[in-house]
């Protein structure tokens, strides 16, 4: 059963409706019900403040300095990299220097392994469960992917007023920070 509104439209508005009526060759009614059906399944990113992950998501993609990659494809690399035994030593050389990179902006950015731990569990990498007393139980999707994030931790935390202690299984890592001072 249809239901009519009637709704008054300034000239932005009025034309805007046009040019995607045109566009997508629907009729205004049929604009207007997709983008309200949009709207309402989007209200809290449209209606407020973003997320907390949703601005994030949009920091990083903006500065350029992030894009997105579908997971599929970061296992599919790595796996191909680490199939048969040893990462190729260039690569292993290439992520170290990116490692290194991040340990200057990290030392600046992170307190503590905790905030980089929840960084890239945010940034998908991992899943991690915090512990009592600076001990998380870190899950990685493979094996290949806990070798590569494992080693980038080691490596980027290096100027972070933190010493690491990680204890690596299967698919789960054991990460506890201990003060560098006791």
């Amino acid at each position: 059963m249809a239901h009519r509104v009637t709704v008054s439209l300034d000239d932005e508005t009025k034309a805007a409706l046009e040019t995607l009526a045109g566009e997508t060759g629907r009729g205004q009614s049929e604009v207007v019900r997709r983008a309200l059906s949009f709207y309402a399944a989007n209200f809290e990113a449209a209606s407020g403040r973003p997320s907390d992950n949703l601005e994030q998501y949009y920091q990083m993609l903006s500065s350029g300095e992030h894009v997105l990659l579908d997971v599929d494809f970061l296992h599919a690399f790595l796996e191909h990299l680490y199939a048969g035994g040893d990462p190729d030593p260039a690569f292993v050389e290439a992520a170290d220097r990116v490692s290194d990179y991040h340990a200057r902006e990290y030392e600046a950015r992170f307190e503590g392994i905790d905030e980089l731990l929840e960084w890239l569990s945010f940034c998908g990498f991992l899943e991690v469960r915090d512990e009592a007393g600076g001990v998380y139980h870190v899950v990685f999707p493979s094996e290949a992917i806990q070798w590569f994030m494992t080693r980038f931790i080691e490596r980027s935390t290096a100027s972070m007023p933190i010493e690491l202690e990680i204890e690596r299984g299967v698919s789960k890592t054991i990460v506890a920070e201990r003060s560098s001072d006791a």
